[in-house]
């Protein structure tokens, strides 16, 4: 078993973010497996190293000990574009000039309580021999699917609330999820359904352990397996940690920091208390 926790250095760790990083290390432990750390930060903009530092600091002292390197993601960027440019000589890809703030914010990683608005397409007829500065890609989803076996794409789940084996369906992903943007020009800005789902691939990723609200993004990233011949991983999404009113904590809740308990005096037992794996 080879399990990672994948953090955007952007801001502290919070509970959720131990609950994510303590489940996915002690899963691998217990399995006698290896355990690793990549740092998503392919926006540069926002990446500090000093977050880095900080996020380093919270998982040793709560106990948790990663195998090899710190992957980082923005030292991988050319390999991505290659990818992508695979993607395009396949056809796959479009080039898309609609609203820059709606794919910046398509390109992150989904949010829960953030509406995912459908794409309806209005770039689909360009060809890649028509992208101008500042134009996203697009993945083509009906091409996609016409490129893959349909029998093939199944996923397997362990997480509680979706266990099971999940066959993707075509008529739900292109209705549900649309053509997701993949990469934005001239910002290196990567999405975090390529990045994530080749990073997965190349670092041997057995068991992907993460929360449950990418759990529905997930056929994006086994169609990209099967377009590339990449393995696809077993999926466990877990809950989430919630605060008094219910709403999933995001990295704005510093009062929730990690570093901030760690200050106060609380122990890593008193962490793992709080998230419910004492």
């Amino acid at each position: 078993m080879r399990t990672r926790f994948a953090p955007s250095p952007t801001g502290p760790l919070h509970l959720g973010h131990a609950y994510s990083a303590i489940l996915a290390h002690d899963m691998a432990r217990r399995a006698g497996g290896e355990f690793l750390l990549r740092m998503e930060d392919t926006d540069l903009g926002r990446s500090k190293p000093e977050w880095e530092a900080l996020i380093r600091e919270d998982l040793s002292w709560l106990g948790l000990r990663w195998d090899g390197p710190v992957h980082r993601q923005s030292g991988h960027i050319p390999d991505y574009n290659s990818r992508l440019e695979t993607l395009a000589d396949s056809g796959l890809l479009y080039p898309c000039s609609c609203s820059r703030a709606d794919i910046r914010n398509a390109a992150s990683a989904p949010q829960e309580g953030v509406a995912h608005q459908i794409y309806p397409g209005t770039c689909r007829h360009r060809p890649m021999s028509d992208r101008k500065p500042g134009d996203a890609l697009r993945l083509n989803l009906g091409r996609a699917f016409d490129q893959i076996d349909p029998d093939a794409l199944v996923f397997t789940e362990t997480g509680e609330c979706h266990r099971g084996q999940h066959r993707i369906s075509r008529a739900k992903v292109v209705s549900e999820i649309g053509d997701v943007v993949l990469s934005r020009k001239g910002e290196n800005i990567v999405a975090y359904f390529l990045a994530s789902a080749f990073d997965d691939a190349d670092q041997r990723i057995s068991h992907v352990i993460r929360g449950e609200d990418l759990f529905g993004f997930t056929p994006v990233q086994v169609i990209l397996q099967h377009l590339f011949g990449l393995p696809t991983p077993i999926y466990h999404h877990h809950r989430l940690i919630r605060d008094a009113a219910g709403k999933r904590l995001a990295k704005r809740d510093d009062a929730r920091a990690i570093s901030k308990y760690r200050a106060e005096g609380a122990s890593p037992a008193d962490i793992r208390r709080m998230v419910g794996l004492a």
